[in-house]
């Protein structure tokens, strides 16, 4: 006896509700989230903004650890909600429990950033950039081309036989191709999406618009704090300022190095080249709790210990780097301890809530690994697809494509969404493979008519 339609749909609603899941025809608002008109710093591109397809498929890519070698790591094991998208570890743990070779660096508020690269030391052009180089370090998360590892291509191919994907990618592009770009793509726009003003400092400027002047919500100390903050040295203030912008408390792109150039895990070796950090935002918690040490190696267990590197930076003749405004005059702030207290009070007055507890930036994956996700998206559905067969496969010159009468465009591709041949056709056809490397390719047939699209991989040997 079929069961009424109430009872099913109730079944439905539990599930949902004791379990992790991401709702298709209903995903969270990351592409609509306003912020302050004072906020004018945003390193999000033109050729990829914010949807909420994109960073609902980020986010799984996010949190799934079968973006490592050994389905043990993911971008989140590193960058923790809970730490404001930060690790609390001095340094952070790899795939086979190597450690990284800097801090991990917290992520909240990287969109808010005039400085469009990523690391400690810039090697990333960009936040796109950034997102898979962790995916292909030897230590961190396995697929790096090297010494045996297997590369990029590999998780790629592997990503194609894991099901949520396919209905992810489907949902966000219109089809089944991964590719690195794709993936880049989708993470960048989950990571700009992870911010939040809703902190003491947001409060108070909104209520005076204007930066200088003492907040309301404020302490005495907590003001004095952000006057120091603001005010340049040597005319008593520690000129924070220079370097971490507010309001968005961002590293100007011109920054040199601060002082830090010890290499973590070593006592003679020396880095002069970490001119990037994060956001001032979230250094603590909303309980005044830090969350992670400091600096690109960590070194720093304390924000009292970083006050100090600022009041009286050490001079090294080998740091042929050093920031100008953290030398000299502007190295040597002499700061009381009444100073030193109200100064970290400002600085814990730039934490946020939201980032900490909202569920479109939580983990989706159940405990056991599996990822619910409702769908009803008609373009997933097998049967809206145009069919086709190809043989043989493996192949080694040829393929046979074998299709209904009708208008098709056909492309093969590689795992990077490469295309190295297509053309239209009517009919089944015999596709010359003779030009192509071995390897593994996807062949997608497009209904010229419908414009629906079906894949099928194949392998030339």
């Amino acid at each position: 006896m079929k069961q009424p339609i109430q009872l099913i749909l109730l079944a439905l609603g539990l599930l949902v509700l004791t379990s992790s899941f991401i709702d298709l025809t209903n995903p969270f608002n990351y592409s609509g989230q306003t912020f302050p008109n004072y906020i004018t710093r945003n390193n999000t591109p033109t050729s990829n903004p914010i949807t909420n397809k994109g960073a609902t498929l980020g986010r799984v890519l996010f949190y799934d650890k079968k973006l490592s070698l050994n389905n043990t790591i993911a971008c989140s094991s590193c960058h923790q909600q809970q730490f404001a998208f930060g690790d609390t570890a001095h340094l952070s743990k790899g795939f086979l429990g190597a450690s990284t070779g800097r801090h991990s660096m917290r992520l909240s508020h990287a969109k808010f950033s005039q400085e469009v690269k990523f690391f400690w030391d810039e090697r990333a052009s960009s936040l796109e950039d950034q997102t898979t180089k962790p995916i292909q370090d030897f230590n961190e998360m396995g697929f790096s081309g090297t010494s045996g590892q297997p590369n990029l291509d590999s998780l790629i191919s592997k990503l194609h036989t894991i099901s949520y994907y396919k209905t992810l990618f489907q949902f966000v592009y219109g089809d089944t191709i991964i590719n690195e770009t794709r993936i880049q793509n989708s993470l960048a726009q989950f990571i700009r999406s992870i911010h939040s003003f809703d902190s003491k400092f947001d409060q108070g400027l909104a209520a005076t618009g204007n930066l200088n002047a003492n907040f309301p919500n404020y302490s005495t100390q907590e003001n004095l704090g952000k006057t120091l903050f603001l005010a340049p040295p040597p005319a008593g203030g520690a000129g924070c300022q220079g370097c971490h912008r507010a309001p968005e408390f961002d590293i100007d792109p011109a920054s040199l190095n601060n002082g830090v150039i010890a290499v973590a895990g070593s006592s003679t070796a020396i880095d002069l080249t970490n001119t990037k950090a994060p956001t001032l935002r979230d250094l603590f918690n909303s309980q005044g709790q830090l969350n992670g040490p400091f600096m690109h190696n960590g070194n720093f267990a304390t924000i009292e210990s970083v006050i100090e590197h600022y009041n009286l930076v050490p001079i090294n003749a080998s740091n042929t780097n050093l920031d100008p405004r953290v030398s000299g005059p502007g190295g040597n702030l002499q700061l009381t301890t009444t100073e030193k207290s109200a100064l970290i009070a400002f600085l814990k007055t730039l934490s946020s809530n939201d980032i900490y507890t909202n569920v479109k930036w939580s983990n989706p994956f159940e405990v056991n690994g599996d990822l619910n996700l409702v769908t009803l998206i008609k373009e997933i559905s097998v049967s809206n697809k145009p069919e086709f067969t190809i043989y043989p496969n493996p192949t080694k010159d040829f393929i046979h494509l074998k299709i209904k009468s009708g208008n098709f465009h056909y492309k093969i591709m590689d795992g990077l969404g490469r295309v190295f041949l297509e053309a239209y056709t009517s009919n089944s056809a015999i596709i010359n493979l003779e030009t192509l490397n071995n390897g593994n390719y996807y062949i997608e047939l497009i209904d010229v008519d419908t414009q629906l699209k079906a894949t099928k991989t194949f392998i030339k040997f």
